[in-house]
């Protein structure tokens, strides 16, 4: 039995070694009929590396759950937990997200994140405009910074950016309240909030406002007590960042809309909304676009909308034709 226990915690590690060789950001483990789908996730491509014994797949599957605090027994409800490894000689966080599929099988993704991997800001943006816009939006003294987007287009590391430029270039005292929290960073007070021993978001943004913070960092706005803490820490005097899933700028305004913040809220908290998206170009250089809202355009498109009229923004500024602009992929194999 014990032999049985050290295959699986080596066979579980070699994956994640794996993935970081090949720089994923996610493994991807899926139910099929003949045994698990094994695919890593590289430039938002996911790539299938092989398939595992539905055995195994299911003890490993246990294994990462373990590490990560969730309850093993439970096949039946999704579940989300991290935890943390040493690997290659580096620290590593991953982040553990199960579904329930047919046949009470487990369908897994696993999200790898390096710690105090800070990317800065000019190294980020493939266009100085763009850096320098960020740079103005967090030398505000207050407001609310929203980065949106879909999944995978790089705000986790866009936001910790920002973050490190807050703290070291601006000598500002940041706090982040992060559920979980994705990544270490020594520059950071990080705190995650945790239901069941009643670090809400509620709880932990009280907690944080008596703490003198200059910038709040809020992980993610998932829902309407979550944005409407990010409103009430921005109108506080504080500079809140935080990110929201949306397709473009004027998505995140509807997206607050339907999390119940007024439109007046929000125009007198938002000092800049910026989506984004991760390219490589043929030479591999990796990088983000920018489609960057800020200043009078902010206000123009906050008066707009409030209008309930449609906004237009010029096709060489959004976010998708920057995107087919500057991409230029080269081949990936399978495998």
């Amino acid at each position: 039995m014990i032999k049985n226990d050290n295959v699986v915690e080596q066979k579980s590690f070699r994956l994640l070694e794996k993935a970081i060789k090949y720089e994923a950001t996610d493994i991807h483990l899926v139910p099929m009929k003949e045994g698990y789908d094994v695919s890593f996730k590289k430039d938002s491509r996911l790539n299938r590396s092989g398939i595992l014994p539905p055995q195994l797949a299911g003890r490993m599957i246990s294994f990462y759950k373990f590490l990560s605090s969730l309850d093993i027994s439970d096949k039946r409800k999704p579940q989300s937990g991290s935890f943390h490894k040493q690997i290659l000689g580096e620290n590593y966080s991953f982040r553990v997200s199960t579904i329930p599929s047919i046949q009470m099988k487990e369908s897994v993704v696993i999200r790898l994140q390096r710690h105090d991997q800070i990317v800065s800001i000019d190294e980020l943006c493939i266009e100085k405009e763009w850096a320098d816009k960020l740079r103005q939006a967090v030398s505000e003294p207050q407001g609310l910074i929203i980065l949106t987007g879909p999944t995978g287009c790089g705000k986790t590391t866009t936001i910790y950016s920002l973050t490190a430029h807050c703290v070291n270039h601006l000598e500002r005292h940041v706090i982040t309240l992060e559920d979980p929290v994705e990544n270490n960073h020594s520059h950071l007070l990080q705190i995650q909030v945790n239901e069941r021993s009643g670090m809400t978001y509620s709880a932990g943004l009280k907690a944080i406002l008596r703490h003198s913070p200059d910038v709040i960092m809020i992980g993610e706005i998932r829902d309407s007590e979550t944005a409407k803490i990010a409103i009430q820490a921005a109108l506080t005097g504080h500079l809140v960042l935080t990110s929201v899933h949306s397709k473009d700028p004027a998505g995140c305004f509807y997206r607050m809309m339907d999390f119940g913040i007024s439109a007046e809220e929000f125009r007198q908290t938002i000092v800049c909304i910026s989506a984004q998206r991760l390219i490589r170009s043929a030479s591999g250089k990796r990088g983000a676009v920018f489609e960057i809202i800020q200043g009078d355009t902010l206000n123009r498109m906050t008066d707009t909308i409030m209008k309930g009229e449609r906004v237009i923004v010029p096709e060489e500024h959004k976010v998708e034709s920057l995107f087919q602009k500057y991409n230029r992929p080269s081949v990936v194999q399978d495998g």
